[in-house]
């Protein structure tokens, strides 16, 4: 975001915004919140033990975080960075080592610890927290808390936190290479007339007095941002579906006037599981349960805790992001949000800079299920279609170690990316198992693009990095400059990166590999040359 406005990305009306900000001058605060800096690279968090209670009336939050970590390596007098933005505070911070003082700095907690640390020993560091945590202007973009009412007039609060941080509410730490590896306990308290919703699964539940303590517990690694409490009027339904692990646990919580129409918009829930287990291999959190949670905004992909607030509408908010009628036969968020419980929850980027890998592969997903649910053409028109938001404006790619992410093209620019490598690789079961394989060697990791880069070229049996250059790292898409004198077919390509090893097929069977260089092959076909458009590049007949 540009000084909280948008990068919008224009289609049938709608659009996308971007979680983090791109033209600014970057400062050591950026750096502090961006990079694995002295502060952090010496723990491994291994668990959340965390509590949050909610003021609507004051808009404001109280509650407490109990982080177990792990020490990486052996270490003096360390200072530990904790991650709590303005305008919350810290009221009390406790460990179980000596701690010489602590400090809060704009939005960090800086623990001084007072002994010598050994590779391998286990801590604690306990943070109570409260104050007023910024409010979401435009949830989920530009991030904050959202004290909202339901149609009816009741309380309905959330957060979302995905650019700003989760440590805009939560004191954590707050980077997405570190993850709690054994999960996270969260109690959310709430007035007796509501209902605390929160990931994983409900352990415990307990009334005293006006209040009642929800008790959620997470036994997989999960990103900060994903750790998100929903306080609102809500009733539960729930299925099963039976996939590749057994039996996985459906659990739903809607607002109590949405449950008729919640329980007919869901059955798209089993067919969305079914295609994306066939793609991309096993649902990754059998243990916590698969989750879908009305929510005070449009959506957003928390783990096995899923937002929704699509309208009960198919498409986006009702509307085809492709422009093409195939978006209208599957409701957009749970198709969408949901393929990020693979790309972006299961495997996470290690920095935002990298964030494609959670949104190129999620919109492809759109694209994988249609095959799949519907049909392999309608998938294709689908894909085509979605190009019409692409801007072009910056790399796909931002700048690392500043929370800093690239354009917003890594949806539909990156999609079709992978829609061009699946062509290239010309195998689709080989491309089926690459994507099943990513899920598979890299479960519940965080990953750098370098890594997901040399795991295709390397089980495609291809040197895709070219591939990756051109549509990652430049604003250029490939235009192939042809002309045809009868059976001669004379070509090369411009606006792409040196050496582009991006070779398409023409005429259902005939394979070229342009350059930069014109050459003349012969068509093994008569008529006009005919070019297959799922390869993401521009073609210009200059005859």
């Amino acid at each position: 975001m540009k000084k909280l406005t948008y990068t919008l990305l224009f289609a049938s009306g709608l659009a996308f915004g971007q979680f983090f900000e791109q033209d600014k001058a970057f400062t050591k605060q950026d750096t502090l919140k961006g990079s694995d800096t002295q502060f952090r690279n010496f723990w491994d968090v291994k668990k959340y033990d965390l509590s949050v209670e909610p003021d609507f009336a004051q808009k404001s939050i109280k509650g407490y975080n109990k982080i177990s970590f792990e020490i990486t390596r052996d270490i003096t007098d360390p200072v530990f960075q904790i991650d709590l933005q303005k305008p919350m505070k810290a009221d009390k911070v406790e460990a179980n080592f000596p701690v010489s003082k602590y400090n809060q700095d704009g939005d960090f907690i800086f623990v001084t610890a007072k002994k010598k640390f050994k590779k391998g020993e286990k801590y604690t560091i306990d943070v109570s927290y409260s104050g007023n945590p910024v409010i979401a202007k435009n949830a989920p973009w530009d991030g904050g808390w959202v004290f909202a009412k339901d149609e009816n007039g009741n309380p309905w609060m959330s957060v979302a936190d995905e650019g700003i941080g989760a440590s805009i509410w939560l004191p954590t730490k707050d980077i997405w290479s570190d993850e709690p590896d054994n999960g996270i306990i969260m109690k959310i308290i709430t007035p007796n007339d509501l209902v605390g919703v929160g990931n994983g699964r409900l352990i415990s539940k307990k009334t005293e007095g006006g209040k009642t303590a929800y008790i959620w517990e997470v036994k997989n690694p999960i990103n900060a941002y994903s750790i998100i409490p929903n306080i609102g009027k809500y009733v539960n339904f729930k299925d099963t579906f039976t996939g590749e692990k057994g039996k996985l646990d459906l659990d739903y919580w809607v607002l109590d006037h949405n449950l008729e129409k919640a329980k007919k918009q869901f059955q798209q829930v089993k067919p969305m599981l079914s295609a994306f287990e066939y793609w991309f291999g096993p649902y990754p959190f059998y243990e916590d349960s698969y989750k879908l949670v009305d929510s005070p905004y449009l959506g957003m992909e928390h783990q096995s805790n899923v937002a929704y607030g699509n309208g009960y509408k198919n498409g986006y908010l009702g509307k085809d992001l492709s422009g093409t009628g195939v978006g209208l036969n599957w409701d957009y968020i749970i198709i969408h949000e949901s393929g990020h419980e693979w790309f972006a929850n299961n495997i996470t980027a290690k920095d935002q800079a990298d964030m494609w890998i959670h949104e190129s592969f999620t919109m492809y997903s759109e694209v994988l299920f249609t095959e799949k649910y519907m049909d392999k053409k309608s998938a294709d028109i689908y894909g085509i279609g979605v190009r019409n938001m692409i801007q072009n404006d910056v790399p796909i790619i931002g700048k690392y170690g500043v929370r800093n992410e690239g354009s917003g093209d890594m949806y539909p620019k990156g999609a079709n990316m992978l829609h061009t490598i699946r062509q290239v690789i010309n195998n689709d079961e080989k491309f089926r198992q690459i994507l099943r394989g990513l899920g598979k060697d890299f479960y519940h990791q965080t990953v750098t693009t370098k890594q997901i880069e040399d795991y295709m070229s390397s089980k495609s049996g291809i040197d895709l990095s070219s591939i990756f250059n051109q549509y990652l790292r430049t604003t250029k898409i490939p235009t192939l400059e042809y002309s045809q004198t009868g059976d001669s077919l004379k070509f090369r390509y411009r606006d792409v990166v040196k050496d582009l090893k991006l070779p398409i097929m023409i005429n259902g069977d005939q394979t070229i590999a342009p350059t930069e260089n014109w050459q003349t092959v012969k068509l093994k076909k008569n008529g006009p040359v005919e070019f297959n458009k799922n390869y993401f590049i521009n073609y210009n007949n200059v005859q």
